[in-house]
């Protein structure tokens, strides 16, 4: 068999139109199921491969989107669940993923712009986004088309889809007022990162409505997970017993594993003298003892509507909504489950 089959094959085989068969190919005709059948089959008897380069080439498109992603030490769940579903959804309207990472000593204009002109991606994402972010400004300077996991600005006007850590830090925050708590610590990062900032204006938020005093000690922000929450909360638990939190939020759940890991090493029993609230859901949360309750992250909704925004910008269509802020779900296990009955002061 030959295998430069071209569309004009498939049609004579068929007994259709070579129109009929080029828009059967692209979706963009419907037809009788028989018709349909008859075109499949030839397709598979002359074993035909559509030449992508070609395709390409009349439709000025790559198929292929750049993703880029800021590489650091840390290994997160989040950011492996957003790839994963990133690369199902851009399956879904026939484009590809093509993944490279920020790196600090890159110029990320230069390297943007050679994909662009190199055709080798017809959009972007980005993800991990921070305050005033330059891959950000970057891309709006080459006027080229993205969407970002994450803002960068208050009153962002650029496409972005993000997770609502305030909703998350306050929906946190008043679970465990719901329990009793009333001195209740968080576990934050340092005042550079937006995610950070987000969350613990959640706590904020939540501790104000309910008229309750925040003692400065029980903020802390820091970098680091494990350690970080240990350490930390070593030292909250080392305050004196009328300013000793009763409850933690974290800012991530293993930042949350650090405090259970101090409040054990203390005598605590987490659950009945002391409550954890995580944040992230990672796999781990279920199976520590006692189980963490923390907030689960819609990663999967949030990589469907990043595509579904750029597909629509790189077919020239306006969005139904080019900004899109989903709510973390809070999932109740045992580790705050209790109100704190002290047993080392």
């Amino acid at each position: 068999m030959s295998k430069n089959i071209t569309l004009k094959d498939i049609a004579k085989r068929a007994g259709v139109s070579y129109q009929t068969v080029s828009k059967v190919i692209r979706n963009q005709i419907q037809v009788t199921a028989e018709v349909r059948a008859r075109i499949e089959a030839a397709i598979a008897e002359l074993d035909y491969r559509p030449n992508a380069a070609a395709q390409n080439l009349r439709t000025q498109s790559s198929h292929m989107i750049g993703y880029s992603w800021k590489l650091d030490d840390h290994y997160s769940p989040v950011l492996e669940q957003f790839q994963h579903s990133l690369v199902e959804s851009a399956e879904s309207y026939g484009y590809h993923i093509l993944l490279f990472p920020q790196r600090s000593d890159r110029d990320l204009f230069t390297t943007y712009a050679e994909l662009i002109r190199t055709k080798r991606v017809d959009g972007f994402i980005i993800s991990s986004v921070e305050y005033n972010d330059p891959r950000v400004a970057a891309l709006e300077h080459l006027n080229v088309p993205f969407v970002s996991f994450g803002r960068s600005r208050e009153n962002e006007h650029t496409p972005f889809v993000d997770v609502d850590g305030q909703a998350g830090g306050k929906a946190a925050v008043q679970h465990l007022i719901e329990q009793g708590h009333q001195r209740i610590a968080v576990l934050g990062w340092p005042e550079s990162s937006r995610v950070g900032t987000e969350r613990l204006a959640g706590y904020w938020e939540a501790m104000r409505e309910a008229a309750l005093p925040i003692d400065p000690e029980w903020i802390i922000r820091g970098r680091g997970e494990i350690d970080y929450g240990y350490e930390a909360a070593n030292k909250l638990l080392d305050l004196p017993p009328s300013r000793r939190p009763t409850a933690f939020v974290a800012i991530l759940d293993t930042i949350a594993m650090g405090v259970m890991q101090a409040a054990e090493a203390c005598g605590y029993i987490v659950g009945r003298d002391l409550a954890v609230v995580g944040f992230d859901d990672m796999a781990v949360a279920h199976y520590v003892k006692p189980r963490l309750t923390t907030l689960r992250q819609p990663i999967k909704a949030v990589g469907q509507a990043v595509m579904q925004i750029l597909i629509c910008l790189l077919k020239g269509e306006t969005p139904a909504k080019h900004t899109i802020l989903l709510p973390p779900e809070l999932i109740i296990r045992e580790s705050s489950g209790g109100y704190l009955r002290p047993q080392c002061d």
